[in-house]
């Protein structure tokens, strides 16, 4: 039967360990997110560019 400090330190351990793959997992969020909006802010550029050209011919 474990003792109350091997308890403790699995239960230290595992909360560590849930912390990390929730950073983990929140930098892939966001990496998802920038690489979403930087990819509207190109869609919004070439747009504009599309509507200049057509504007002056």
């Amino acid at each position: 039967m474990p003792t109350a400090k091997q308890l403790a330190d699995i239960g230290c351990k595992t909360f560590s360990t849930s912390m990390i793959l929730l950073t983990v997992y929140r930098g892939y969020l966001c990496g998802v997110r920038a690489y979403r909006y930087f990819q509207q802010c190109s869609l919004q550029r070439q747009d504009a560019e599309e509507q200049k050209t057509s504007g002056v011919l």
